[in-house]
């Protein structure tokens, strides 16, 4: 066998294994592109429902205040009524 030989045969058997190394590498790299965009979004997933969480607070805050303003005025209201010789 002469050196030409040599070299096309070995070119004829790295072409396979070269192809398989590609797709193997392919697949992972697939993978892991898939892993980092169910990461990047549980992260904005979670930004979000924090944002959602902090404006319910927020609302439930109002929505006592408004609660209590109006507790107060019913307070007053039934104190003035026994004052003017109301039964509440």
């Amino acid at each position: 066998m002469d050196a030409v030989m040599v070299t096309a045969i070995a070119a004829l058997a790295s072409s396979p294994l070269a192809a398989a190394a590609a797709v193997y590498g392919s697949r992972i790299a697939g993978r892991a592109q898939r892993e980092g965009n169910a990461v990047t979004g549980f992260s904005n997933l979670t930004d979000q429902l924090q944002e959602e969480r902090q404006d319910l607070r927020n609302e439930l805050a109002a929505m006592r205040a408004e609660l209590a303003a109006e507790r107060a005025e019913n307070a007053r209201l039934k104190a003035l009524v026994t004052q003017l010789g109301g039964t509440p």
